[in-house]
């Protein structure tokens, strides 16, 4: 549900750079109203209700839950029903190529953390990617990188700024960006500064080629959770709860796994 946006595409497009300006503007803006709302619950006194409070890491709770209230009222009448018709439309197999281009093209926001985080190898695997499917896998619809050897790994700048020590700070939900915190709604900008996507010049098409790859990203991404969202909201007993849960469950795990990366820089097969 990360960063589920650009579902009000203006008639004339202005530059993607500013075009993602506004999303920042979005996130701080999120970020500040949390600040200023004054609506942090007080821990509790009992031991045991103290502890769950500090686990959850949700001080902000009351708001978080009416933001994912109007967020998921408008994915069900605007991106949900989008996703649906793209699945019923777009073969699997056209589906899993879009995917993996959008993947391809998110390459060097990665690379740059890599480098950030001082994972000098995951950052070399990460340029090889990008060079290889860009190049055999054809603009990265396809995944040659994956079969050569050389498997996607995720990383942004909240999980390189939680390598550095950083604390995530208290959990957000943000209006139709989804589950995030301080330190990773911050990482979204930085990454938005990141990608190379955002600078091309106008001309060629590519400033179209911008705007359609971030609009479908996103359709795509909804698509491939179509199911498990449905589901989650039918079965769990606490839907806002069990996304929390298991979104920072996540974050923590990456965070580790690129800690507890310690591969020489040079790979085997160069020995």
């Amino acid at each position: 549900m990360r960063a589920v946006t650009g579902s009000n595409i203006p008639p004339s497009p202005p530059s993607a750079f500013v075009a993602r300006l506004r999303r920042i503007a979005l996130v701080t803006a999120g970020l500040g109203v949390t600040a200023v709302a004054g609506c942090a619950a007080p821990p509790p006194k009992d031991p045991e209700a103290l502890a769950e409070y500090r686990e959850a890491n949700d001080p902000y709770e009351s708001l978080n839950r009416k933001m994912y209230d109007i967020s998921m009222t408008l994915d069900k009448y605007s991106l949900r029903p989008v996703a649906k018709a793209y699945v019923w439309a777009v073969p699997y197999r056209v589906r899993q190529s879009l995917g993996n281009m959008v993947q391809t093209m998110n390459e060097p926001v990665v690379f740059f953390n890599d480098v950030g985080a001082g994972k000098s190898r995951r950052a070399g695997d990460a340029f090889v990617r990008w060079c290889v499917n860009m190049v055999a896998g054809v603009g990265g619809l396809i995944d040659v990188a994956k079969y050569a050897g050389y498997p996607h790994h995720d990383n942004d700048a909240g999980l390189t700024m939680a390598t550095w020590g950083v604390p995530s700070g208290p959990y957000l939900f943000l209006p139709m960006m989804g589950p995030s915190s301080f330190r990773d709604g911050a990482g979204y900008g930085i990454d938005v500064g990141l990608s190379p996507w955002n600078y091309v010049p106008s001309g060629y098409g590519l400033l179209t080629f911008n705007w359609a790859y971030n609009i479908m990203g996103v359709i795509n991404g909804r698509a491939d959770h179509l199911d498990a969202l449905d589901q989650l909201q039918k079965d769990a007993l606490d839907p806002y709860a069990t996304i929390r849960s298991a979104y920072q469950q996540q974050r923590k795990a990456q965070a580790e796994a690129i800690g507890n990366d310690h591969r020489a820089t040079v790979p085997d097969w160069y020995n």
